[in-house]
């Protein structure tokens, strides 16, 4: 047999060898220890939480050691392809900061070692593949029309993967398989006069029973058994499957590592055939372990159908792309929350990230943990951030919130700005979606009482508190003043202005000056909890302070009329 022959009959028009293919793309000059990585994802779906892990990494490892990302399209599966999905990754990559230096981009292409999408690479893959049959190390299978419409009807791939195979039974498949290593110069000829359609396998050398040494490294030294399978490299439409194509395309465009989902482990012997075969180096790969979550009192793998998956989910529930990072960050490197804490204010990238300190057990997805890592984040923003990124949120998903923030940006930059900064700034909200309930009553559209006066408390004692410190409100007076004037006023209805005093005989008294200034607060807010009540009334002004005020003494009054009718 001539394995040459062989292959011109199958490629006649492909004339370039690999070494024209490697001329056109030049080695990398980069500082030693530069990593190349690579997000490669397919556009079959869109973006969920697990693709951020390793997004976050492959983008740390390249930029913190002067490297290189790129982002690679790997559309080979056409009928799975989804409508948008590459236009959302891109997208939603951007909105976390995740920024590529090569690759495929809305606009086109940037970089000198492209096609970025694996669609349009096809003429390369064709050039490796003549070259592996010419050499002996692949060959062809073919497939009548008749046959190929039989595969069409049926899902074979399902049917293998679902099958129960006794031992004798796949011994007899495996040599069915490999009779088609033998195949002639006349048989291909007229297969191809036929118009039948080839597939073309790797020719394996492997032998199951030995084990080849394999460093991971995230999850140390391995030792894989050799691959004995026919795997195809490529399909009847001339497109390559994932294992041929990634070969190539990470070796072509200088690929020094590579970071993936743990599921590709089994393929590892695979792989290392193909860039023995292909007479690559091996690039360095990084298998991480699944994202989990709690089901009950067990774990179980985070699903794209789970809540917290899809990352569309988070950008409309408001989380700040810097918050969803952080957090990220602190399931990679276990060492990440010491080093914020020495940090508080440091940019993320400023951290020395580390393969060793990646988890090889896999992480825990916690939303509580989230909750309280975006709360942390928020409270660190300026008040122009906060004003800037809450507005652009409400913009889209709260148009009423977007409209009463920018009437009067000066007046919600106000609000914004209560507590924070400092040593220990306020933490009052984790998503752009709870600040609207947070400020609502700072805006007399929104404002309404949402706690009553505690039941312990006569109407009037309330009603009087209320009364004086309404005469008596100066908004010019410093907090000091201010709050003086309320222990004067719990002097003057019998209420306790010494807490000290008040926790040592609560008997003694119908309550503290802390009730009197709580009776404030529900009549000025709403609530019993806000932000610090002096700033509050700075905010809304004397006039709509007392104009609440004195709602709040009517309400009273008039549940005291109802009751005594």
């Amino acid at each position: 047999m001539s394995f040459e022959t062989i292959a011109e009959l199958l490629y006649p028009d492909i004339t370039e060898t690999p070494a024209d293919i490697e001329a056109k793309f030049p080695r990398r000059v980069l500082p030693e220890g530069a990593k190349v990585t690579r997000l490669a994802p397919s556009p079959t779906g869109f973006m969920h939480f697990g693709t951020l892990f390793p997004a976050l990494i492959d983008e740390r490892l390249a930029h913190q050691s002067g490297g290189v990302f790129y982002l690679r399209i790997e559309d080979t599966d056409a009928k799975r392809e989804v409508k948008g999905a590459e236009q959302d990754l891109i997208d939603t990559l951007a909105y976390y900061h995740i920024f590529f230096d090569e690759g495929a981009t809305a606009d086109g292409e940037i970089g000198i070692y492209g096609p970025y999408r694996q669609s349009k690479r096809a003429h390369i893959y064709q050039v490796f593949a003549k070259d592996l049959i010419r050499r002996g190390l692949a060959y062809p299978c073919f497939t009548s029309e008749s046959e190929y419409e039989q595969l069409k009807e049926s899902d074979k791939k399902a049917e293998l993967m679902n099958k129960v195979w006794d031992p004798e039974e796949l011994a007899k498949e495996k040599e069915q398989l490999r009779a088609g290593r033998n195949i002639t110069e006349e048989e291909v000829r007229a297969h191809l006069a036929a118009g039948d359609r080839f597939i073309i396998r790797i020719l394996a050398d492997g032998d199951p029973n030995k084990k080849i040494p394999f460093t991971d490294l995230v999850r140390g030294k391995l030792e894989i058994p050799e691959n004995d399978e026919d795997f195809v490299l490529l399909k009847s439409d001339g497109i390559p499957t994932y294992h041929f194509a990634h070969a190539i395309d990470d070796h072509l465009m200088g690929t020094t590592h590579v970071v993936r989902a743990e599921e590709w482990l089994p393929s590892i012997a695979k792989h290392l055939m193909l860039f023995r075969y292909l007479g690559f180096p091996l690039p360095k790969y990084l298998h991480l372990s699944q994202l989990m979550k709690m089901d009950g009192n067990s774990k179980k793998k985070l699903s794209k159908r789970d809540k917290g998956a899809a990352l569309s989910d988070y950008k409309a529930e408001g989380y700040p792309a810097e918050s969803v990072i952080e957090y990220v960050m602190t399931l990679l490197n276990s060492n990440f929350e010491d080093w914020r804490r020495a940090n508080p204010e440091a940019d993320y990238t400023k951290f020395p990230f580390s393969i060793k300190k990646m988890s090889v057990s896999g992480c825990l997805f916690d939303y509580d943990k989230l909750n309280d890592v975006s709360k942390n984040t928020i409270s660190l923003m300026s008040t122009e951030k906060v004003y800037s990124d809450l507005s652009t949120w409400a913009k889209t998903y709260d148009t009423e919130l977007y409209e009463l923030l920018t009437e009067n940006p000066d007046y919600a930059k106000k609000i914004l700005a209560i507590g924070r900064g400092g040593k220990k700034p306020r933490k009052d909200f984790a998503v752009w979606r709870d600040v609207k309930p947070y400020l609502s009553f700072f805006y007399d559209t929104l404002f309404k009482m949402e706690d009553d006066f505690p039941a312990q408390f006569s109407s009037h004692d309330i009603k009087q508190a209320l009364t004086l410190f309404a005469k008596r409100y100066q908004p010019d007076t410093g907090n000091s003043v201010w709050f003086d004037g309320i222990k004067a006023i719990a002097d003057e209805i019998g209420f306790a202005s010494d807490m000290k005093e008040y926790k040592q005989n609560p008997e003694a008294y119908p309550g503290s000056v802390a009730d009197v200034s709580m009776f404030i607060r529900l009549a000025v807010t709403g609530r019993m909890n806000s932000p610090d009540l002096y700033e509050v009334m700075q905010i809304l002004g004397k006039e709509r302070t007392l104009h609440r005020i004195n709602a709040a003494i009517e309400r009273l009054e008039h549940v005291q009329e109802t009751k005594e009718a």
